[in-house]
């Protein structure tokens, strides 16, 4: 017996034309409705979601509602973009601020890699890790999935790295390696691409800067493919790097030595003084204020003043390496500070005072489960100023090799599989 005739179905009505309209008009207008229950603070936030809330927000003007009303609280009513961004900004600092210092915190970490990772960097939501395995991974930080994966070219190790919306930049062996998003890989000319062994590299488009055990900053193009200058920024070997936006390559040194050149230049343009001879570990620029922050291999963080080229600080915030600082982008009032005993600290960037310290509770811990693996939820604890650290499980507070600081959270490694999220909630809401 053959299959059954076919029933004969009439073709499917036409919705009209109007009605995704007059839904999306809908969602309009209840979202206005939810949107005008939030503080400034949340409406900004909210306003990043997605583009079609970003519009409700805009065409709704409840930004600059919210702002004339909080004007008038202050006996003040100008009104311009310029002064709202201004004081969107201030708000934004000051509520990371209380975050950091004042706000709950929990910890979600999962496994990242097979063997030790302790490297970080994170951008517009996502964390890209690497170092011990021989692959780079990217993270979406809303859902904890691994979204690309970079493998690494065999036989050399993953030295640093960095990246953007289009591309990932490594140093691997003594080469430049760039990966493209969609997934092509180049890797420089040995001719032009090879170099003196290097210790960090950073990128600032379209030119990839190495530091070197010669102690030698290596300037490359990255589309041309060339070395276009060697800049001798130490006699001993150039151990971090940080790049601003106006052309300057900063450098730390084996010998606790900072100095400051140009892009354009082959020379060091100056030198900051060092009051020890202790390594620098790590370098910060924040290019709002001109301040440049180091950590070093005895456990000091520091700061100078590009303006005047003097040293404002320098705190004893770990009893040894300090491996990573950094502050969020724009940020002009916190640092936050990792190193060898495992303990995550705030600092006041103007002063050097350490706000807060944290650790991993080792008590209960909850967990969920993610496309390929499992999310352990710790709480935070924060240490009293005088606590000994000592009496913490060394397990619980492995080395903080790395770090990245994000609005209310901060990415860490720590040479082991894990890679950790610390997640800040502000406990008052800023009106």
């Amino acid at each position: 017996m053959g299959p059954p005739p076919e029933s004969k179905r009439s073709p499917p009505k036409k919705r009209s034309s109007t009605t995704p309209t007059s839904i999306r008009s809908l969602e309009h207008d209840a979202l206005c409705i939810i949107f005008s229950y939030l503080g400034l603070f949340d409406v900004v936030r909210s306003s990043a979601v997605c583009k079609f809330w970003n519009e409700i927000i805009k065409r709704s003007k409840l930004l600059q509602l919210l702002y004339l009303k909080q004007q008038r609280r202050s006996s003040r009513s100008d009104f311009s973009e310029e002064s709202l961004n201004v004081y969107l900004e201030e708000l934004a600092i000051e509520h990371q601020r209380q975050s950091l210092v004042q706000g709950s915190l929990h910890i979600d970490q999962w496994k990242g890699h097979s063997l030790g990772v302790d490297q970080c960097r994170m951008k517009r939501g996502l964390v890209l890790t690497g170092v011990g395995d021989k692959v780079m991974r990217l993270w979406s930080l809303e859902s904890y999935k691994c979204i690309e994966e970079y493998s690494i070219p065999d036989g050399v190790p993953l030295v640093d790295f960095d990246f953007d919306e289009s591309k990932i930049v490594g140093l691997v062996g003594t080469r430049i390696c760039i990966w493209r998003r969609n997934g092509q890989r180049s890797i420089f000319p040995s001719r032009e691409g090879q170099f003196m062994k290097g210790s960090c590299m950073r990128y600032f488009d379209p030119e990839a800067v190495v530091g070197c055990e010669d102690g030698t900053a290596r300037v490359f193009d990255m589309y041309s493919k060339k070395c276009s200058r060697i800049i001798r920024m130490h006699t001993e070997p150039v151990t971090c790097l940080s790049l601003s936006e106006d052309q300057l390559i900063i450098s730390g040194s084996s010998l606790g030595r900072i100095t400051v050149s140009g892009l354009s230049s082959d020379q060091r343009v100056a030198t900051l003084r060092p009051t020890d001879s202790t390594g620098i570990k790590s370098l910060c620029f924040n290019p709002v204020s001109h301040l440049v922050f180091a950590g070093t291999t005895a456990g000091y963080a520091s700061c100078w003043d590009l303006r005047t080229m003097r040293q404002l600080w320098k705190t004893r915030v770990s009893p040894n390496v300090v491996y990573s600082l950094q502050h969020m982008r724009s940020d002009t009032s916190t640092l936050v500070v990792g190193g060898i005993d495992g303990v995550l600290r705030v600092l006041d960037q103007n002063t050097g005072e350490v706000l807060s310290s944290y650790v991993m509770d080792h008590g209960t811990s909850t967990s969920s489960g993610y496309t390929n693996g499992v999310i352990e939820r710790k709480i935070g604890k924060r240490l009293p100023y005088d606590y000994n650290i000592d009496r913490i499980p060394k397990t619980v507070r492995p080395p903080i090799t790395c770090l990245a600081v994000g609005m209310q959270k901060v990415i860490t490694t720590h040479n082991i599989k894990n890679i950790r999220m610390w997640k800040f909630n502000n406990l008052r809401e800023l009106n």
